[in-house]
Protein backbone atom coordinates (compact mmCIF):
# COMPACT_ATOMS: atom_id res chain seq x y z
CA UNK A 1 0.00 0.00 0.00
CA UNK A 2 2.88 2.19 -0.71
CA UNK A 3 2.31 5.81 -1.93
CA UNK A 4 -1.51 5.54 -0.70
CA UNK A 5 -1.53 8.84 1.30
CA UNK A 6 0.21 10.57 -2.03
CA UNK A 7 -1.88 12.04 -4.02
CA UNK A 8 -0.71 15.77 -5.54
CA UNK A 9 2.64 15.70 -3.73
CA UNK A 10 3.73 14.08 -6.54
CA UNK A 11 3.75 17.24 -8.07
CA UNK A 12 1.54 18.87 -10.25
CA UNK A 13 0.99 17.84 -14.36
CA UNK A 14 -0.18 13.85 -12.81
CA UNK A 15 -3.80 12.46 -12.82
CA UNK A 16 -6.53 12.56 -15.16
CA UNK A 17 -6.70 16.14 -15.46
CA UNK A 18 -3.45 16.79 -16.21
CA UNK A 19 -3.27 17.56 -19.92
CA UNK A 20 -6.88 19.31 -19.68
CA UNK A 21 -6.78 23.64 -20.49
CA UNK A 22 -7.06 24.97 -16.83
CA UNK A 23 -8.30 28.14 -18.96
CA UNK A 24 -11.09 26.30 -20.82
CA UNK A 25 -12.57 24.83 -16.97
CA UNK A 26 -14.13 28.35 -16.46
CA UNK A 27 -14.35 31.62 -18.48
CA UNK A 28 -14.23 33.41 -15.07
CA UNK A 29 -10.96 34.58 -15.26
CA UNK A 30 -11.38 35.55 -18.74
CA UNK A 31 -12.52 39.24 -20.74
CA UNK A 32 -9.68 41.58 -19.30
CA UNK A 33 -6.61 40.66 -21.47
CA UNK A 34 -4.51 42.71 -19.40
CA UNK A 35 -5.29 40.52 -16.34
CA UNK A 36 -1.33 38.43 -15.51
CA UNK A 37 -3.54 36.28 -12.60
CA UNK A 38 -7.02 35.10 -15.15
CA UNK A 39 -5.07 31.50 -15.45
CA UNK A 40 -4.85 31.37 -11.67
CA UNK A 41 -8.16 32.80 -11.24
CA UNK A 42 -9.68 30.20 -13.37
CA UNK A 43 -7.61 27.25 -12.14
CA UNK A 44 -8.82 28.53 -8.21
CA UNK A 45 -12.88 29.17 -9.43
CA UNK A 46 -12.42 25.98 -11.32
CA UNK A 47 -10.83 23.92 -7.73
CA UNK A 48 -13.05 25.71 -5.57
CA UNK A 49 -16.70 24.92 -7.72
CA UNK A 50 -16.79 21.80 -5.32
CA UNK A 51 -18.13 21.80 -2.29
CA UNK A 52 -16.35 18.90 -0.67
CA UNK A 53 -12.98 20.57 -1.91
CA UNK A 54 -13.90 24.04 0.14
CA UNK A 55 -14.49 21.55 2.77
CA UNK A 56 -11.23 20.10 2.55
CA UNK A 57 -9.55 23.55 2.22
CA UNK A 58 -11.30 24.78 5.62
CA UNK A 59 -10.05 21.70 7.32
CA UNK A 60 -6.53 22.20 6.38
CA UNK A 61 -6.79 25.95 7.22
CA UNK A 62 -8.26 24.58 10.90
CA UNK A 63 -5.70 21.98 11.47
CA UNK A 64 -2.43 24.22 9.41
CA UNK A 65 -1.68 20.78 8.52
CA UNK A 66 -2.90 17.21 7.83
CA UNK A 67 -3.10 14.03 6.69
CA UNK A 68 -5.86 12.52 4.18
CA UNK A 69 -6.58 9.87 6.69
CA UNK A 70 -6.77 12.81 8.97
CA UNK A 71 -9.46 14.67 7.05
CA UNK A 72 -11.15 11.98 5.97
CA UNK A 73 -12.18 11.45 9.43
CA UNK A 74 -13.81 14.38 9.85
CA UNK A 75 -15.73 14.50 6.18
CA UNK A 76 -18.30 12.66 4.58
CA UNK A 77 -16.43 11.18 2.15
CA UNK A 78 -13.39 8.08 1.29
CA UNK A 79 -10.02 8.76 2.21
CA UNK A 80 -9.57 7.69 -1.55
CA UNK A 81 -11.75 10.23 -2.60
CA UNK A 82 -9.77 13.32 -0.21
CA UNK A 83 -6.72 12.18 -1.85
CA UNK A 84 -8.34 13.15 -5.56
CA UNK A 85 -9.67 16.12 -4.17
CA UNK A 86 -6.42 17.16 -3.04
CA UNK A 87 -4.61 16.28 -6.01
CA UNK A 88 -7.09 19.23 -7.86
CA UNK A 89 -6.23 21.67 -4.65
CA UNK A 90 -3.07 20.83 -5.72
CA UNK A 91 -2.59 21.75 -9.19
CA UNK A 92 -4.38 24.89 -8.33
CA UNK A 93 -2.08 25.88 -6.29
CA UNK A 94 -4.21 26.06 -3.13
CA UNK A 95 -2.34 23.36 -1.41
CA UNK A 96 1.18 21.39 -0.94
CA UNK A 97 2.03 18.68 0.54
CA UNK A 98 5.13 16.77 1.61
CA UNK A 99 5.80 13.45 2.89
CA UNK A 100 6.94 12.45 6.79
CA UNK A 101 7.88 8.96 6.41
CA UNK A 102 5.25 7.01 4.87
CA UNK A 103 2.44 9.95 5.40
CA UNK A 104 1.82 13.15 2.87
CA UNK A 105 0.76 16.08 4.79
CA UNK A 106 -1.08 18.80 3.54
CA UNK A 107 -1.27 22.08 3.95
CA UNK A 108 -3.06 25.43 2.28
CA UNK A 109 -0.90 27.76 0.46
CA UNK A 110 -3.00 31.39 0.61
CA UNK A 111 -1.12 32.97 -2.28
CA UNK A 112 -3.47 31.94 -5.04
CA UNK A 113 -6.81 32.67 -2.67
CA UNK A 114 -5.36 36.14 -2.58
CA UNK A 115 -5.13 36.51 -6.26
CA UNK A 116 -8.39 35.60 -6.86
CA UNK A 117 -9.95 38.21 -4.24
CA UNK A 118 -7.92 40.99 -5.84
CA UNK A 119 -9.51 40.10 -9.15
CA UNK A 120 -13.37 39.35 -6.90
CA UNK A 121 -12.35 42.99 -5.79
CA UNK A 122 -11.96 44.44 -9.19
CA UNK A 123 -14.52 42.95 -10.96
CA UNK A 124 -16.97 44.53 -7.93
CA UNK A 125 -16.01 47.66 -8.16
CA UNK A 126 -16.21 47.55 -11.87
CA UNK A 127 -19.93 46.50 -12.03
CA UNK A 128 -20.52 49.40 -8.77
CA UNK A 129 -19.51 51.88 -11.25
CA UNK A 130 -21.66 50.30 -14.21
CA UNK A 131 -24.36 50.68 -11.70
CA UNK A 132 -24.24 53.99 -10.21
CA UNK A 133 -23.91 55.25 -14.04
CA UNK A 134 -27.38 53.28 -14.58
CA UNK A 135 -28.57 55.18 -11.61
CA UNK A 136 -27.52 58.53 -12.61
CA UNK A 137 -29.44 58.06 -16.17
CA UNK A 138 -32.22 56.58 -14.72
CA UNK A 139 -32.42 59.38 -12.12
CA UNK A 140 -32.43 61.75 -15.18
CA UNK A 141 -34.76 60.79 -17.02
Amino acid sequence: MRGEEGGGVTGRGSGPEAGRDSGSASGAGQGSGSDTGSDTVAEVLSALADPTRRRILDALAAHGEATATVLATELPVSRQAIVKHLGVLDRAGLVAGHREGREARYRVIPERLGVTARWMDRVAAAWDTRLSAIKRLAEEE
